[in-house]
């Protein structure tokens, strides 16, 4: 053991001194399986510092939230047909308020107006020569802020009074509180949302976006959603529909009811209301976070996937490279093989050396592409704000994959090497 572990050891330091020899040739060789390791370790680290933000973003908006929309990412996610999703009827406000009213397992249920698929109302809000961006309007109960998981950095939330009685009130997001009001006190200020003029009574504090970056999570106004319905109505031509109009109702389940209880109920109530026959599929989607995670984590896989097809075309080319190079060396080396061979080497210890320095090279490789992957990682931290995640998966896949990439184009030299016969070998000029 100790003999072959001996020779093992000295067959590594043989081929790190060839490495050292023509540093130039090698370092074109390994190119390659550089720029594929790289690849591999730097975009994996970026795409698990998005993941473990997406999950912590979940879990802090609220992981038991249920959503009712006419359609959603579930449609989408079954392939259902688009012409089949638009025949579906309109999640209304007297759903919400028929879950609310029959439902056992529901704390909160809220209605989201402009919150949906062609129901999103886009307006600037102007606060005398300063103006926002346009962004998007929403129509709620006074719950928004409850069943959102969001705090109040300044005034208040509407009350329910506000609501029944369509008052033209208005809670800023971040994003137009900083527009209109950089160094004055917003609240009760009067801004104007199109051509009509709400008083301003909060200002929602910033929301939780994934990676720290600025996804416009934060551009957003709130009123209540009867005042929604009284000032943007959606379709003027049929006002008395549309004034029932809700992109989408919000749920969330009393402390200590599973979640999967109250979306049984929900889905209850909601088919009863519908109309629909045993045999008939729901003509509603009902999702949670957790379908936004699974949704995140399919294109996730569809990026690695695409990662690690592009980085097998570098590390094919830079095995390639690698084989080249070995041939080259077998060549050069033919006198040294017969020596060898002469003095007492077995086949099987020279395909062994020249494997091993095979992988000793795209190993190199391997660690310097793992090194510069770490580094471009925390560089675009730096510089961007993404987030940045390390695990040892991609580390001990980088070293596998230049491993395997050193044993399979390292093979045929190997081979070659290990054939060759000595007599011709020691004759070779």
């Amino acid at each position: 053991m100790r003999v072959r572990f001996a020779l093992v050891l000295d067959t590594m330091l043989m081929a790190l001194g060839t490495i050292r020899v023509n540093k130039l040739r090698s370092a074109l060789t390994v190119l390659g399986v550089v720029i594929g390791i790289m690849s591999i370790v730097g975009m994996t680290a970026i795409l698990n510092g998005f993941s473990d933000s997406f999950e912590s973003l979940i879990n802090e908006i609220g992981p038991n939230t249920i959503f009712v929309q006419r359609w959603g990412m579930a449609s989408f996610g079954a392939g259902r047909d688009f012409k089949d999703l638009l025949k579906r009827p309109n999640i209304t406000v007297l759903d919400a308020e028929a879950l609310k009213a029959q439902a056992t397992t529901l704390q909160t249920v809220d209605v989201w107006l402009g919150n949906g698929p062609g129901q999103n109302v886009m307006r600037r809000v102007f606060y005398r020569s300063q103006r926002s961006r346009r962004l998007p309007i929403l129509g709620t109960t006074d719950k928004f802020a409850e069943i959102s998981f969001l705090t109040l950095e300044q005034g208040r939330f509407y009350t329910p009074y506000e609501v029944e009685h369509r008052r033209s009130v208005v809670v800023l997001g971040q994003g137009p509180y900083k527009a209109l009001f950089p160094n004055i006190d917003p609240i009760g200020k009067v801004v104007r949302i199109g051509t009509e003029q709400f008083s301003v009574v909060g200002v929602v504090g910033p929301r939780p976006a994934m990676g720290g970056l600025n996804t416009g999570v934060d551009d957003f106004v709130v009123v209540p959603y009867t005042t929604y319905q009284k000032v943007f109505n959606i379709d003027a031509r049929r006002p008395r529909k549309n004034s029932f109009l809700a992109s989408t109702v919000v749920a969330l389940p009393k402390e200590g009811i599973p979640r999967e209880e109250a979306i049984r109920e929900i889905e209850t109530i909601m088919r009863i209301r519908h109309n629909l026959k045993l045999n008939q599929e729901n003509d509603f989607d009902i999702g949670t976070q957790d379908l936004f995670l699974k949704v995140f984590e399919q294109v996730t896989k569809y990026i690695y996937l695409g990662l690690v097809v592009i980085s097998s075309i570098a590390l094919m080319v830079g095995g390639i490279g690698v084989m080249a190079i070995m041939m080259i060396s077998v060549t050069e080396r033919t006198r040294e093989i017969g020596v060898r061979k002469a003095l007492g080497a077995r086949r099987r210890e020279i395909l062994w050396q020249f494997l091993l320095e095979a992988v000793v090279l795209t190993g190199v490789g391997g660690v310097l592409g793992i090194l510069i992957g770490i580094g471009i990682g925390y560089l675009v931290t730096a510089l961007t704000g993404l987030p940045t995640s390390l695990s040892w998966k991609p580390f001990a896949i980088g070293m596998g994959f230049s491993s395997a990439v050193g044993i399979i184009f390292g093979m045929l030299p190997a081979m070659r090497a290990s054939r060759l016969d000595p007599i011709e070998a020691l004759r070779y000029e």
